[in-house]
């Protein structure tokens, strides 16, 4: 008679003789976050657009002896290089809307010097130093209307030119970079997650009833 798949017996232990993968280590979250850091640094290294940037400079300058007033309004005016007006002003040389400008444009002022820093950045050399040059022709220009009243003025000090070499991360750099927040990333994984529990220690308790029978049968030996 012949016997339907239905009713053939299975064989047994063909899936239980498979091998058992073993546990993953306690420690996997740090080489998989370094791992997967890597490979977003890299990418991003060889795949983000390389950004330039270049700066010009301005000097704040006065008739007076005092050099304190100097300082003081070099400090506002580089307040001012970032402000609608000026970037209104700029706009038209710089070719850019006010609005683009003024994610392109950074001011930095010194405690000690009365020098206003004006930073341009764009993803083109040469847009990057106009952007700069346009923002500090600008705020040179707002300062001479109230020279007069102020005593102050501002000169420039230094051209913004093309850089030679971007300012975004390389892709070397991006690497690891992006490895060490990966392995910073996964051992913090690895300090707040769950731990194992403890292997119980096995120790032999003796009951009380055996605690006291104890003496009774070596005496009934000796």
């Amino acid at each position: 008679m012949t016997e339907s798949p239905e009713q053939r017996p299975a064989v047994p232990g063909r899936f239980s003789r498979l091998p058992s993968l073993p546990p993953l280590p306690r420690w996997w979250p740090v080489p998989a976050g370094v791992l997967l850091g890597a490979v977003c640094g890299l990418s991003y290294g060889l795949l983000a657009a390389p950004q330039y940037t270049s700066t010009g400079y301005a000097l704040a300058v006065t008739d007076k002896a005092d050099s304190t007033a100097a300082l003081g309004f070099a400090q506002s005016y580089g307040r001012l290089a970032t402000s609608d007006s000026t970037l209104n002003y700029a706009q038209g040389a710089a070719g850019e809307p006010v609005g683009e400008l003024r994610a392109q444009v950074r001011s930095e002022t010194s405690p000690d010097s009365p020098m206003i820093a004006v930073t341009g950045t764009s993803g083109s050399p040469r847009r990057a130093a106009e952007i700069a040059n346009a923002v500090i022709e600008a705020v040179i220009v707002s300062s001479g209307h109230v020279a007069k009243e102020t005593g102050v003025k501002l000169i420039k000090f230094g051209h913004a030119v093309p850089p030679q070499e971007p300012v975004s991360p390389s892709a070397p750099l991006g690497t690891a970079v992006g490895a060490s927040a990966g392995g910073l990333l996964g051992g913090l994984v690895l300090l707040v997650g769950p731990r194992p529990a403890r292997r119980a220690q096995e120790a032999h308790v003796p009951a009380p009833g055996q605690g006291a029978g104890a003496p009774a049968e070596e005496k009934e030996l000796v």
